[in-house]
Order: structure tokens, then C-alpha cells, then sequence
């Protein structure tokens, strides 16, 4: 059989019917993608637009009051009785065994069940109040506690996550399974992005001196899942190639790298036409995309030109690649950019033993510079409509792991409350939302579960997070799942 016979047989009724179908939502495809970079030319081949890259909702379900996210993510559990919880309680009843009647049965982690006893323990650092909202923060944040009338400091965080794996999942995805687009991908995806020439999501990872070698991460948790690879995370590396595979290999120059595109462009473009498999125009969009990034990443990379004053803001680190302090600088320079969610990773918060060193050391890795981010964006005009977001994927025991010593301890996982702040992008800003009693363990007033906060999230920057949906295998997925509901107390 030649292969016209072959063709011709190819072209049965089943599949004339369903190449028509695509052919006649041809022109709705880059809704379906989020894509706005394709159009047909005159011969019915997608090519780019160079208009961007649009997302699948056609309109906002309600006034944004945020366009942007910089989320400060720290990886591990941060302490929140260390921080933000002050438990004076605790330190009168410290050594002294955890009640049952405040621990109701909850479950512990392998590292701590077998243990005979669970000795109460509070932070050895001390608090003071700050800001009109009397907010209590820990002498381990100077600089976080001159910005207090600047943040809404939620107190009572829960989750159902014990363990870091799904816990960190959770938070980033809203399944403690892994497979689910995370926060950026599904924010790519709805809303795409205001700059053609950056990616709509940015990835940048940190590790602390608190734990050096402490808990990992793992790229997933910036994956696209079902989503289009379009839609994946793009991570920024502290080295000299930033994003790995974006240069031209030696000996091929620009002019050699557009034609190359271009032929690469048609074959697929006709390949498409045969599939009609949409993963072929994400590629197609990732490849340009690719070509535009070799200029752009320099360009956002390249922060010699940032006076002397904002360096002294973000603190010494910040002239170091690659620390905490620089990813804060550079998230605010991706967010001039136009970028619309930057995810930092910030690593060494898993402490379960050794504490209160180690957190001395973590705390001083954050506190100026995300204090710095917070307050370059508002001399920039920019805070209103950025929504910064700094916490971990659960809190830390009040009893301590291991033994408990006149100066050392440490503290075990705890999903049943812990603290996060927020700043901006409609924040109700110089409020202490949410508390827990006296031992710290339990929630006692307004608790936020993460697809609540997801949920609000979502809310702020203008998505109902019930009907950003997407249907894959038969079911309609959301970030938030089947759950949550906006916080309207935290919104300003």
C-alpha cells in the first residue's frame, strides 16, 4: 500500500467528523490553551502574534484588588511560638508534661510517639508588641516588627498534612497527592501573563544557615501537572546561566537560532494540523518564549544598576547570589516586570532539635529582607497591587523533641495551628487575625484552613476560585478542590 492509499484510508468518517470539529474550534484554541501568541495565516498555519500570552478567562468574576503574588515560602516549619505565637504559659510550665486533655488524642510523627513524655517548652527569645495592632513579634525579627502596621499576621493556620511531602504539596497545590498544577501554573493558566517576553510564573530557591542541609524541595511542586507545560514554573538559578538550556549552543548565532525556529515552527505547525494535539502549540509558544528569555533574563538578572541604598535596605546578603536576600531583590525586580506570581523557596526551617540556634541563624537569613520587599514595593507605588505572602506548610510542637535542656531543645511537626503574615494587594493591613490558647496547640478564634486561604488568594486578585476549573479525566479539578471559602475579615 503507498502511502496515499494509506492517507486516504486514515480519513474514515470517525475521523473526518473529529478533525472537522478541531478545525472549526481552531479559532478557539487559544482560549483553550491561554494562549494569545498564535493566529492563522492565510494558509490556515498557527504562527506567533507576538501579542503576549492571555489567559483562559476572558474576564475577571470580579474587581482585582491584587495583580501580582510574591510568595515567601519557608520550607520546613518555622516555629510559630519562636515568632509570632507568644506563650508565656509556657515557659511557667516548662518541663512539665503535655495534658492530655489539650492533646485530644492528636497524632504525632514517627520522630516523636514513641517518646515516654512530652515536656512543654516556650521560646527562649523574648516578644514585644509593635504597631498599632499590639501584634506580638519576637526579638528574633527587628525588621519584620517595624513593619507591623504593614501586615495581617494570621494566627491560626491548621492544615491535615504531618509531614513535609504532602504538607508542602498541600500548600502548592491544594492536594497532599502529587500530580496537581501548582499555585502559579493555575494562576498562568487563568490569567496569563502581562509580559510576552517573561514567564507568567518564576521560581527562585534559597537555603538557610539554619539547617544547611536540612529538608529538600523537589520540582514538582512548580509543575504544570495537567495542565500545558506552558504553565509550568520556570526557576531562576544563582549561576551564570540562570535558566538552564535558554542559550544558544557554541557557534550558532541569533540570526542562525531564528531560522531554526522557524523551519522547527512549521514542522510542528503541520504536525498539528494532523494531531491537532494542543501540547504542540504549547511547545511551539515554550520555543519563542525561549528566544524572547535571551534577552530579557539578562536584562532582570543584571541588578548592578540598583543603587546603594536599596542594598542597604535588603541587607549584605542581598550582593550575594543566590541567598534569601538577593531572590527578594530580584522578585521585585520580576515583579516591575510584570510577572505575575513569584514563588520563593526559602530552605532550613526543619528544626527538631538544636532550635534555638538554629532559628536565631534562619530568622536573620529573612527578617530584613523580606521587611526590605515589603517596603521597596511601597516606595515604588506598587504594594497595593501586590499580594506578598510569607509562610511554611505547617508550626512546630509546644513540647519539645528529644531532650529538654536548660538551653537546647527541639520541636516537632504540628498541623493544628500555626501563623502566617501577609502584606498588600488588599490585605487589611496592622491586624492580628485568628489565636490559639494557652498552650499554643489548639486554634481558639477564626480558623483558616489552607484552601481557605487559597480561597482569598485567589479572591484578591479578581477569581472566583469556583469556577477557575479545568476538566481532565472526566472531572472538573480547582485548586482549592472541594473546599474552602474567602476570609472577607482579611480583606481590606
Amino acid at each position: 500500500m503507498n502511502p496515499f492509499e494509506e492517507r486516504s484510508l486514515q480519513l474514515n468518517r470517525r475521523a473526518f467528523l473529529s478533525k472537522t470539529a478541531l478545525g472549526l474550534g481552531s479559532a478557539a484554541l487559544g482560549s483553550l490553551l491561554g494562549l494569545r501568541c498564535f493566529r492563522a495565516n492565510d494558509k490556515g498555519i498557527i504562527t506567533e502574534s507576538g501579542q503576549g500570552i492571555e489567559g483562559v478567562l476572558k474576564a475577571l468574576h470580579h474587581p482585582a484588588k491584587a495583580k501580582r503574588i510574591i510568595y515567601l515560602f519557608q520550607s520546613g516549619g518555622p516555629s510559630q511560638l519562636e515568632l509570632f505565637d507568644y506563650k508565656p504559659l509556657l515557659q511557667k510550665r516548662r518541663g512539665e508534661d503535655l495534658p492530655e486533655s489539650v492533646r485530644q488524642g492528636q497524632r504525632l510523627t514517627g520522630m516523636t510517639s514513641g517518646q515516654d513524655s512530652f515536656p512543654l517548652v516556650g521560646s527562649q527569645f523574648g516578644f514585644q508588641q509593635h504597631g498599632q495592632s499590639g501584634a506580638m513579634i519576637s526579638d528574633l525579627l527587628p525588621y519584620t516588627a517595624k513593619i507591623a502596621d504593614e501586615l495581617c499576621i494570621v494566627k491560626s493556620m491548621y492544615t491535615e498534612a504531618i509531614n513535609h511531602d504532602p504538607a508542602i504539596t498541600f500548600f502548592q497545590t491544594g492536594s497532599q497527592q502529587p500530580g496537581r498544577p501548582s499555585i502559579g501554573s493555575w494562576l498562568s493558566y487563568g490569567l496569563g501573563s502581562d509580559n510576552e517576553n517573561l514567564p507568567a510564573f518564576t521560581v527562585l530557591l534559597s537555603r538557610g544557615t539554619g539547617r544547611p542541609n536540612g529538608q529538600p524541595l523537589y520540582s514538582r511542586l512548580w509543575g504544570n501537572g495537567f495542565l500545558h507545560s506552558l504553565h509550568q514554573g520556570v526557576q531562576f538559578r544563582a549561576a551564570k546561566d540562570p535558566v538552564l538550556y535558554l542559550n544558544d549552543p557554541a557557534g550558532l548565532g541569533r540570526s542562525g537560532r531564528r531560522k531554526m525556529l522557524d523551519k522547527l515552527e512549521a514542522l510542528n505547525s503541520m504536525h498539528h494540523e494532523e494531531t491537532q494535539d494542543p501540547e504542540i502549540q504549547s511547545r511551539i509558544a515554550q520555543y519563542e518564549m525561549a528566544y524572547r528569555m535571551q534577552t530579557s533574563v539578562p536584562d532582570v538578572m543584571s541588578v548592578e544598576d540598583e543603587p546603594d541604598y536599596i542594598y542597604q535596605m535588603y541587607g549584605p546578603d542581598a550582593m550575594t547570589p543566590g541567598t534569601y536576600a538577593a531572590n527578594c531583590l530580584l522578585a521585585r525586580r520580576l515583579a516591575e516586570k510584570g510577572v505575575r506570581f513569584i514563588q520563593l523557596y526559602h530552605m532550613g526551617w526543619d528544626q527538631h532539635e538544636n532550635l534555638p540556634t538554629a532559628i536565631a541563624k534562619q530568622a536573620k537569613d529573612v527578617d530584613q529582607a523580606s521587611a526590605a520587599l515589603v517596603m521597596d514595593l511601597k516606595q515604588r507605588g506598587m504594594l497595593d497591587d501586590t499580594l506578598i505572602i510569607w509562610g511554611g506548610e505547617f508550626g512546630r510542637t509546644n513540647y519539645s523533641q528529644g531532650t529538654l535542656t536548660d538551653t537546647n531543645y527541639g520541636r516537632d511537626h504540628h498541623p493544628r495551628c500555626f501563623t502566617m503574615w501577609m502584606a498588600g494587594g488588599g490585605i487589611k493591613p496592622g491586624i492580628v487575625y485568628g489565636d490559639t490558647d494557652d498552650f499554643g496547640y489548639n486554634i481558639t478564634e477564626n480558623p483558616v484552613h489552607v484552601h481557605d486561604f487559597q480561597a482569598t488568594m485567589l479572591h484578591l486578585l479578581g477569581i472566583d476560585h469556583e469556577q477557575l476549573t479545568y476538566k481532565y479525566q472526566g472531572r472538573r479539578f480547582r485548586l482549592t478542590d472541594v473546599e474552602g471559602h474567602v476570609v472577607k475579615d482579611l480583606l481590606a
